[in-house]
């Protein structure tokens, strides 16, 4: 049984700065991308970032040059470092496993951007 397991969120002020963390338990041994997904208020969940197990990111543009996902394999852990936050970055972000056959999603967390 795989699953993930978030944690960071919390409310900030504008400008100010929060380290998700979601880590994986249980067994997996295929190679598997990882990802940090939104869901802001009346909208749509969208793609925030996605790595690889290689490395590769993809970035929304949205967060270009502020958010910083990074994978620590000896942990089994994805962060995602966000910094310069905005009001419109308020969302329930959530970390995703995708193995192809397979697909995990975590609980949420709750990021609150607001002064």
């Amino acid at each position: 049984q795989v699953q993930l397991v978030e944690s960071g969120g919390g409310l900030v002020q504008p400008g100010g700065s929060l380290r998700l963390s979601c880590a994986v338990s249980g067994s997996i041994f295929s190679i598997y991308d990882l990802g940090w997904y939104r869901q802001a208020p009346g909208k749509q969940r969208e793609l925030v970032v996605v790595i690889s197990n290689g490395g590769i990111t993809n970035y929304a543009n949205s967060v270009k040059g502020r958010f910083t996902i990074s994978r620590d394999n000896a942990k089994n852990t994805v962060y995602l470092q966000m910094n310069s936050l905005k009001p419109e970055d308020t969302a329930v972000y959530y970390c995703n496993l995708d193995a192809g056959y397979l697909e995990v999603w975590g609980q949420g967390t709750q990021v609150t951007v607001s002064s």
